[in-house]
């Protein structure tokens, strides 16, 4: 009945009832059949009341009965603690409390602790941090993948410390190389999944779980690598992993025969077939705001599509956007995006904003730290943090390994903001030039190509943000970066040819 229930009203009333009385059956039924799936069947209904259904009165129930499951029937009595934990966290007020709070003192015995630090559990559990500060929860992994490129993103509701550490294969154990990180002062979600399948062959699958009442632990069991890095983004506060194979790294072989269809660039992996364009913000994130309620967003959105077709057109470069309509995308969701799909060039296209309205011009940006007060707070902005966040940011820039792609990024930039003030100075007056400039802007970081940031112009001036409304202005700013990147293909070209000749 109460199956029958649930096929008719997946989303009713009385369905966590109906999955605990479901659940709770299975739980009993397995006691007399000993069918793994009878088991299987208990925990799934038990888990999706605790995902779907977390402020259900039957929530600390099931999240209980999850820990018997794991004490009596599997026999892992540490995943067990884990499971009487949950109850304690994050449901302090339910009626199960007390007994999760006796089983955790009965495991804690069995397993040679002092009991008393239980027994005595409070709301939030005493830390190996200062007492004062809160735990912070891990509320979702979410990953991107291709075959030699993955990244793995933490999100967690505010900062935490972590550390990371490599484990090599044990062949004795069977085990994988691992890559686990312990994110301390944290606490897990209990709508989070604890596997999520990856096997894109670099990572076989990423796994977490509350390590100890105040370390969530998340293990990435690993496949085949060639290098990885790791760093945090702030507001809101995420950790980032970027894995890589060897194909990642492109090699230089160059073929001298005369049967040879390739072109110099092409011989030397410098050449430009595909191009990810970003138009800034999107969605719940309107981006800077100019007179006449004129939003960044959509601006950009518009300068995107007419730059995705003039390359498409005009240099026979395949074009994807990060963004095709008014839709919010995480930043590191963008750089993912054009790594994933292996870009020659990434381009993000946004408007300026000052709250002196009369500061005016046009920049492009580059991947580093902040040589000015002005970068600096511009990369606040459009990173949606704090100037103290950047500076925190700038002080790991040197440990993400950016400078493979520093020079070309330069040389694309110098080309672009050259065609944009060439380009609008033919039709417009008062065009400023205010060069290539260099901030630390979170689009940017991991990105495995030449990429750069544009700053049309300024959307808080009157003059400019009427113009940016202007579709002959925005055909004028497509066109000069256009423009940009067939200079910069034609330059890398001419440096194939001069390598060639020096060989």
């Amino acid at each position: 009945k109460f199956e029958a229930y649930l096929r008719a009203h997946p989303h009713g009333r009385q369905t966590p009832e109906a999955l605990y009385g479901s659940g709770k059956l299975y739980f009993g039924l397995y006691g007399y059949s000993r069918r793994s799936t009878d088991l299987k069947q208990a925990s799934s209904r038990l888990k999706r009341i605790v995902r779907d259904f977390p402020k259900s009165r039957f929530a600390d129930d099931a999240q209980y009965l999850l820990g018997e499951i794991y004490l009596k029937y599997r026999k892992d009595p540490d995943r067990a603690y884990v499971e009487f934990f949950k109850v304690v966290m994050n449901y302090p007020r339910g009626d199960m409390r007390a007994k999760a709070k006796a089983r955790l003192a009965e495991l804690e015995a069995r397993r040679g602790r002092l009991t008393s630090s239980v027994a005595e559990l409070p709301e939030v559990p005493k830390l190996s941090i200062p007492a004062t500060r809160q735990l912070h929860r891990v509320t979702d992994i979410r990953h991107w993948s291709a075959p030699d490129y993955t990244r793995v993103v933490i999100d967690v509701e505010d900062q935490v410390r972590f550390a990371s550490h490599l484990l090599r294969p044990d062949p004795k154990l069977k085990t994988p190389p691992r890559l686990y990180l312990d994110l301390t002062g944290a606490a897990l979600s209990p709508s989070l999944e604890e596997d999520i399948p990856i096997g894109d062959g670099l990572l076989r699958k990423v796994r977490v779980g509350q390590y100890t009442p105040s370390v969530v632990r998340v293990v990435l069991d690993i496949d085949s690598i060639d290098h990885y890095k790791i760093f945090s983004l702030s507001d809101p506060f995420r950790v980032v992993i970027d894995v890589t194979g060897v194909s990642a790294r492109k090699p230089v072989v160059v073929h001298r025969g005369k049967g040879s269809k390739l072109s110099l660039a092409q011989q030397l992996g410098l050449s430009v077939r595909r191009v990810v364009i970003d138009p800034g913000h999107g969605g719940k994130d309107p981006g800077a705001m100019g007179p006449g309620h004129v939003q960044e967003k959509k601006i950009v959105l518009a300068i995107a599509k007419k730059l995705r077709e003039k390359l498409a057109r005009e240099l026979h470069l395949e074009t994807v956007l990060t963004r095709d309509h008014d839709v919010f995308l995480p930043l590191e969701e963008r750089t993912a995006m054009a790594n994933t799909k292996k870009a020659d060039l990434f381009i993000s296209i946004h408007t300026n904003a000052n709250r002196d309205r009369r500061v005016y011009g046009i920049a492009t940006y580059i991947l580093n730290v902040a040589v000015d007060a002005d970068a600096a707070q511009l990369a606040a902005m459009e990173n949606a943090t704090s100037a103290k966040r950047i500076s925190d940011l700038e002080k790991i820039l040197n440990d993400l390994m950016l400078n493979a792609k520093i020079n070309e990024s330069t040389r694309l930039a110098h080309e672009v903001q050259k065609g944009l003030i060439q380009k609008l100075k033919k039709k417009f007056s008062k065009i400023k030039d205010l060069g290539v400039k260099q901030a630390p802007f979170y689009v940017l970081i991991g990105a495995q190509m030449p990429c750069i940031l544009v700053e049309t112009s300024f959307i808080s001036n009157p003059r400019e943000a009427r113009r940016l409304s202007d579709p002959a202005y925005q055909d004028a700013i497509a066109a000069g970066i256009a423009q940009g990147i067939r200079s910069y293909i034609e330059q890398i070209e001419t440096a194939g040819g001069r390598f060639l000749a020096a060989e």
